[in-house]
């Protein structure tokens, strides 16, 4: 046997033990991890505002709970709002339903010559009761169950909020922490990556504050003068939901808003349509690369499918931080990334017409065809040529 046969099959074990250990630590604490990719998300949302209300003399402690309470109190008052829309809408259905089931008795006996009437149609409603009772039973039973999810949910919302203060109030002594066993070069890679992560986080989430600002008004302004209810809820519920789930968010939300527009009148639903698709057009095209051009630079079609990749990976937490994630990396990596000048060719041209020369004329002329560009007096025609285009504009 070799002498080194024992020591390499001995390594291989504690290999193999060693992952097998790690692999189960992270199966039993998948929870906690989410969790903390969450806190830290949000704390580095809010340490931008932490740090201006810091250099303004607020200690870092008061400076973040009185960030954090501002977000608690925004988000309270978004799902207030939603929640008596949605209540609204419900009482509101349930009051039109007998003369809605009415109209439709009376259309349907026209078009197709049936002899249908309330009272058989009542007889059909509690035909079905019984099922319905069922589902009640059931859902009634199960309601230990919804307790104790809604428990879970509050603790997990608790433990949430508790990490985050912790790491944006304290966020320089953990940097210093964690800095402190790292050589000085990793160190300096570590805060800049650090810092990136802060900037395009917080670019991110106040970004997205002011399009969701900026596309509420607009919605409420418009749902107002059409005269639809909860003008002022549905605008809310369209300007955050269109921030958050990028270029489809707008379409989702504003279905809402069309089907509460629909009870108004099929031409009133018609307008809102419209509205909410010439509203992403001018999104996508006006409103958004100046405001994010800045803060997160990213491909509407990479930013969805970030979304995606991270509701796949990590479920709901994953898609809230897909893009600041992907804003960062890509930020990291252009920082090392060496690019260099591209050559001029009709593929990478955003326009389809031929170039045109010095003189005003087209180029007509195939690119890299048999005949060459004449020469001059000097015989140089190709090296200006080459000189010229070594000397265009690098394109970004």
């Amino acid at each position: 046997m070799p002498p080194w046969l024992p020591r390499a099959v001995l390594m291989v074990m504690w290999t193999v033990t060693a992952f097998g250990v790690a692999l189960w630590l992270f199966l039993e604490l998948q929870g906690l991890i989410v969790l903390l990719l969450i806190s830290l998300f949000l704390a580095l949302a809010l340490e931008p505002a932490v740090n201006w209300l810091h250099r303004r003399h607020w200690p870092r402690g008061p400076a973040t709970g009185a960030v954090m309470l501002l977000v608690v109190l925004a988000t309270g008052v978004f799902l207030s709002m939603l929640g008596s829309m949605l209540i609204g809408q419900v009482l509101s259905l349930a009051a039109e339903t007998p003369r809605m089931l009415r109209a439709t008795l009376v259309w349907a006996n026209a078009t197709f010559g049936t002899d249908y009437s309330p009272t058989n149609l009542m007889e059909s409603v509690t035909s079905a009761s019984g099922v319905v009772q069922q589902y009640a039973s059931r859902i009634a039973d199960n309601a230990l169950g919804a307790g104790s999810t809604l428990l879970g949910l509050l603790f997990n919302g608790l433990a949430v909020a508790l990490f985050t203060f912790y790491l944006c109030a304290d966020g320089p002594r953990f940097r210093r922490v964690i800095c402190s066993v790292l050589p000085p070069r990793t160190q300096r890679e570590v805060l800049r990556a650090w810092e990136i992560a802060i900037e395009k986080t917080g670019g991110y989430l106040y970004s997205r504050a002011l399009m969701a600002l900026v596309s509420a008004i607009a919605h409420y302004l418009v749902l107002a003068a059409l005269d639809v209810p909860f003008a002022f809820a549905l605008a809310l519920w369209v300007g955050v939901l269109s921030q958050f789930i990028p270029t489809v968010g707008t379409y989702i939300g504003g279905l809402v808003p069309v089907l509460v527009a629909l009870p108004q009148g099929p031409w009133t639903a018609v307008w809102v349509l419209v509205f909410v698709v010439v509203y992403q057009q001018f999104e996508n095209y006006v409103l958004q690369p100046r405001i994010t051009a800045r803060t997160l630079d990213m491909h509407p079609a990479v930013a969805f499918g970030s979304v995606l990749a991270g509701v796949a990976i990590m479920g709901a937490p994953g898609a809230l931080l897909a893009l600041p994630m992907g804003a960062s990396l890509q930020a990291f990596l252009g920082s090392y990334i060496r690019r260099y000048e591209v050559e001029e060719h009709p593929l990478l041209s955003a326009s389809e017409e031929p170039a045109e020369t010095a003189d005003g004329e087209r180029d007509e002329s195939p690119p890299g065809g048999a005949e060459g560009p004449a020469e001059g007096p000097g015989g140089d025609g190709g090296a200006s040529g080459a000189t010229d285009a070594a000397s265009g504009p690098t394109p970004h």
